[in-house]
């Protein structure tokens, strides 16, 4: 009697590590990978940049580069920055194909704006996630009145 109650016992374990979620979870995964082999992919060359020390008044500028490194044409639909003071340009609506480059160049105007600033440019885009964020940061020397 104790060896088929034991015997149950090991049975009832083993069993819960072939749960229906981890089957769920599996499938999930796979589908995932699927999706992204499907879809572009924006690789960056860089998602910040630190001007460092800069004069308020200044309009200093970057670029960051990226790469569409997924199997479908990338498409940027916009970027903006968190305020008027960050500018971005970049190839709006252009096709991408897959392995081509393109950048985004982005212009920050320090005029009005002493201290650190940190500042962002959202890029939206046909991607798995809807876009990117980049990042900029520079400390304004303040103007001597």
């Amino acid at each position: 009697m104790r060896f088929l109650i034991v015997f149950c016992v090991a049975i009832m374990i083993a069993s819960c590590n072939t749960s229906p979620s981890k089957k769920v979870n599996n499938t999930q995964a796979s589908d995932s990978i699927a999706v992204q082999d499907t879809v572009p992919v924006m690789t960056f060359n860089k998602v910040e940049h630190d001007f460092g020390t800069i004069n308020e008044g200044d309009v200093v500028e970057t670029v960051f580069t990226f790469t569409n490194t997924g199997t479908r044409d990338l498409l940027i639909l916009n970027a903006r920055g968190s305020c008027g003071c960050t500018v971005p340009k970049y190839p709006k609506n252009i096709a991408i194909k897959p392995g081509e480059s393109g950048e985004i160049e982005v212009n920050f105007d320090s005029n009005g704006r002493p201290s650190l600033q940190q500042k962002m440019v959202k890029v939206s885009a046909n991607t798995l996630s809807g876009g990117e964020l980049l990042r900029i940061q520079a400390f304004v020397e303040p103007k001597n009145n």
